[in-house]
């Protein structure tokens, strides 16, 4: 998803492309937002070529045979290896969803929401043998709304990666290496989220859970919790003012919240701290709950929990 507007931004201006390397089919459906590049590739010509592995040796003698000067590596999701990094003549530029040195490692725009971040950007930089340390050529910052979610904050990704590959391919092309060494802050390392870590803690407060919520929703796999023993998907929320009633507890379904505009029907729950609305779920048996459906759901009174809950 953050690489293809790029490449097509670039070939529409006739900007020479020798080839797409892509994620095999396999691979590639393992991927959360991972697109499929042939369309464009055949619309406009260029080789595409897929591969299980960067690092394989089938993919380094292709890198090898097709002796490139310099690549783009926009939305790779596989660790690149010196031998690679070192197949092409100026080396390879990749993008990393943030403003660089801050979170540098994995998931970049969903650690953003979950930790509450107002603030979050894109950075152009030359790869190297470290995670996200390589020389920075470009940076752009934008705004988390309190009404972006993992996806819209990508399209957002995906425009600058746009606009900051446009603004370096003349430099490159006139013989230019542009970039500067990052000052590394010492921060940690972002870790790996899986589909598993995308439980709901109800005890945090209503802020939190909504933007966990957001944070993990399409195309990502989801935040989830459990309803007397059933598991659901929480694909959109609505974080509410105010407080939940006296007494409720964290994860109590408060009733429901009804509406003559079905997407703001839902039903509210309590969190540790004030409420917010869910909108749209999806069991595991692949029903989708939203608009007045869901809001005539039986559930006030029962309890969100986790699986243990």
């Amino acid at each position: 998803m953050e690489g293809l507007p790029a490449l097509q931004a670039v070939l529409e201006r006739g900007i020479p492309v020798q080839a797409v390397i892509t994620l095999a089919p396999e691979q590639r459906a393992k991927r959360s937002a991972a697109v499929d590049y042939g369309e464009v590739t055949r619309r406009f010509g260029v080789p595409l070529y897929q591969v299980a592995d960067i690092n394989s040796p089938e993919a380094l003698a292709l890198l090898r045979e097709l002796a490139l000067d310099v690549v783009f590596v926009l939305g790779w999701s596989q660790i690149i290896r010196p031998p690679a990094l070192t197949s092409c003549r100026l080396g390879m530029i990749g993008a990393h969803a943030s403003v660089l040195p801050h979170n540098r490692g994995s998931a970049p725009v969903n650690w953003a929401l979950i930790r509450g971040e107002k603030q979050t950007g894109n950075t152009l930089m030359w790869l190297a043998n470290g995670v996200d340390t390589g020389d920075i050529i470009d940076q752009v910052s934008f705004t988390i709304t309190p009404y972006d979610s993992c996806a819209t904050l990508y399209e957002k990704v995906a425009r600058s990666n746009s606009d900051m590959v446009l603004r370096l391919i003349p430099r490159l092309l006139s013989g230019e290496r542009p970039g500067h060494k990052q000052a590394l802050n010492g921060e940690a390392i972002s870790p790996r989220r899986r589909p598993e870590h995308g439980g709901v803690d109800w005890s945090q407060d209503n802020q939190a859970v909504y933007d966990f919520i957001r944070a993990l929703t399409q195309p990502y796999p989801g935040a989830f919790s459990w309803l007397e023993g059933a598991r659901w998907w929480l694909w959109n929320a609505a974080l509410c003012p105010g407080e939940a009633p006296v007494g409720a507890r964290a994860g109590e379904v408060l009733g429901p919240v009804v509406s003559p505009v079905a997407a703001a029907c839902g039903q509210a729950v309590a969190c540790g701290r004030g409420l917010i609305t869910l909108l749209e779920l999806q069991g595991e048996d692949g029903r989708c709950l939203k608009g007045q459906e869901l809001s005539e759901q039986a559930w006030r009174g029962k309890v969100w929990h986790d699986e243990h809950g």
